[in-house]
Formats: structure tokens, C-alpha cells, sequence
């Protein structure tokens, strides 16, 4: 090494000390577990059905049953229509995670009742 740039010594090296470990997350509870898995795919999937009917439909021409146009902004429109979507496909969902309830959970007898 005759280059005294690439020579390095202890004093140049810097040292890290290993941190404290992170807080352990504690698992979440079977109803929050399945809050979660119906919520948070249903909240994407509404995005991506906002993108696709709002890629093919103007908030601007839209006209309610009686034939009288939309009178709200685009915002408005889009901002509804976002939450009608996640809710429906949030309810095919919980509908999805009833059905997968097995039938001994169901009928289980219920012992609390005096």
C-alpha cells in the first residue's frame, strides 16, 4: 500500500453499536384479523373501480334518476362514489367471511345465558 489515501488506522474506522431492539407489534385480536381482511382489500379495490368507471364516465354529466342533472363538484362525486364502492365490495366481503364461519363455531351452545 503505498498510497497513504487507502492506508486507514482504527481512529478512521467509525464503529456502530447494534440498537435496541424494535418493539415487538402484538398479533391482533381474530375480530380485528378479520375487520382487517375485509376492509383494507375492499379500500383497494374500490380505487381501482373508481379509476375504471371514472376513466369512462364525466362526474360533470351525471344524472340522477329523475332525469335532473348532478349539481355537486367533481371532488364531491368522486369522494361518494369512492366510499358507495368500498362499502359494497366491503359487504361481499363480510358476506365471504360469514360463510367461511364453520358450522361448530355457529351452533356452539351458549352457556352465559342465566
Amino acid at each position: 500500500m503505498d498510497d497513504p489515501q487507502l492506508a486507514s488506522s482504527d481512529d478512521e474506522v467509525e464503529h456502530f453499536e447494534a440498537g435496541e431492539p424494535a418493539d415487538v407489534v402484538p398479533p391482533m385480536s381474530p375480530p380485528v384479523r378479520r375487520l382487517a381482511a375485509v376492509m383494507w382489500p375492499a379500500f383497494l379495490m374500490a380505487g381501482v373501480l373508481e379509476m375504471l368507471v371514472f376513466s369512462l364516465v364525466d362526474p360533470g354529466e351525471l344524472h340522477w334518476l329523475g332525469g335532473a342533472a348532478v349539481e355537486a363538484d367533481h371532488k364531491a362525486v368522486y369522494t361518494v362514489a369512492f366510499f358507495a364502492f368500498w362499502v359494497v365490495i366491503a359487504l361481499g366481503s363480510a358476506l365471504t367471511q360469514l360463510i367461511l364461519v364453520e358450522p361448530n363455531v355457529l351452533n356452539k351452545p351458549y352457556r352465559n345465558h342465566l
